[in-house]
C-alpha cells in the first residue's frame, strides 16, 4: 500500500512530500492551525484547507480538545485560589449604608475583619489599599455598574471570593456573574444569618459554576 505523502503550502513556502503522520501530528500538536496552511496530495483537485479534509479534521478536534482542557485547569485553579484560605476579611460593597451597618455588626461580631465601600469609586480603592478574601457585592452602585466592577476584581492577581447581593436578580444577570466568575447570588432582601451560614460552609476548594 502507498504511503500518503501530502504537499504544504505556508505563504510562499512549499513543503514537498511530508509523511501523513507527520501532518496529523503537527495539527494534533498545533504546529499546523487551521487557516495557516493549505495542502495536496493524490487524488485532490486542487490545494485544500487541511480543516476541511474529512482525514484531518479530526486531528484540529484533538488539538482543540486539549486547548479546552488546559483552559478549564487554568480556570480551575484560579478559582480554587480564591477561597482555598479561611475567610477572615470582608469588604462590604453597598450603598445602602444601614444595611451596611445592620450586617456589618452582625459579621464583626462573629470575628470577622469589616471594610466597606458605598460606591465603586471607594470600592476600588478600598482594594487598591487592601485585598479582602471575601466581596459581597451589590449590583446596584450610585455611581456605576456592580458587574463590571466584578470583571475588575476577577482580573486581580489574587481575587478575592466574589458573592453577589441584589434586588434585582434575573436568570440571565445569575448566568452572567457565573461566568465571569462570582462564587454565589443572593437575592436581597436576605436573611443575615443565610449570609454567615453560606460563609461559613464555602468548600476548602470551590469550583466554578457554584450558582
Amino acid at each position: 500500500m502507498t504511503e500518503i505523502r501530502w504537499d504544504i503550502k505556508s505563504g510562499t513556502s512549499v513543503y514537498r512530500q511530508v509523511a501523513d503522520a507527520h501532518i496529523k501530528h503537527w495539527i494534533k500538536t498545533g504546529r499546523i492551525k487551521a487557516g495557516e496552511v493549505i495542502v495536496w496530495r493524490a487524488n485532490l483537485s486542487g490545494w485544500r484547507k487541511p480543516e476541511e479534509l474529512k482525514d484531518l479534521l479530526p486531528y484540529f478536534k484533538l488539538y482543540e480538545k486539549a486547548c479546552s482542557g488546559k483552559s478549564e485547569r487554568r480556570k480551575s485553579a484560579r478559582m480554587t485560589v480564591s477561597v482555598k484560605k479561611q475567610i477572615k476579611s470582608i469588604l462590604l460593597i453597598d450603598d445602602e449604608k444601614e444595611l451596611c451597618a445592620l450586617l456589618g455588626d452582625s459579621l464583626s461580631s462573629r470575628g470577622f475583619q469589616m471594610e466597606f465601600a458605598h460606591s465603586r469609586r471607594a470600592a476600588l480603592k478600598s482594594l487598591k489599599r487592601k485585598v479582602p478574601d471575601l466581596v459581597l457585592l451589590d449590583l446596584r452602585l450610585s455611581d456605576g455598574d456592580g458587574m463590571s466592577l466584578l470583571a475588575i476584581i476577577r482580573k486581580m492577581p489574587i481575587p478575592p471570593v466574589v458573592i453577589i447581593t441584589t434586588a434585582f436578580g434575573s436568570e440571565e444577570a445569575r448566568s452572567e456573574a457565573n461566568k465571569m466568575g462570582a462564587y454565589d447570588f443572593i437575592d436581597k432582601p436576605y436573611n443575615e444569618e443565610d449570609i454567615i451560614r453560606r460563609i461559613r460552609k464555602m468548600p476548602t476548594k470551590a469550583k466554578h459554576g457554584e450558582l
